[in-house]
């Protein structure tokens, strides 16, 4: 798999448990779902995070 595809999955997961998370408080649903869409959110910005500086380590060596 390429790392630039690999950057943007991990991007891309992210931005979609934000929008669910997001959608799901602006219309009032359960609480608790939203507060777990959030924490999975931080997460997998984490996980985006180390993909992208291993990615960026990669290509430096």
């Amino acid at each position: 798999m390429s790392s630039n595809l690999l950057v943007l999955v991990a991007c891309a997961a992210v931005a979609v448990v934000l929008v669910f998370g997001l959608a799901n408080m602006m219309r009032g649903g359960n609480a608790n779902l939203s507060q777990k869409l959030m924490r999975l959110r931080v997460l997998l910005q984490f996980v985006a995070i180390l993909i992208i500086m291993g990615v960026v380590w990669w290509r430096s060596a």
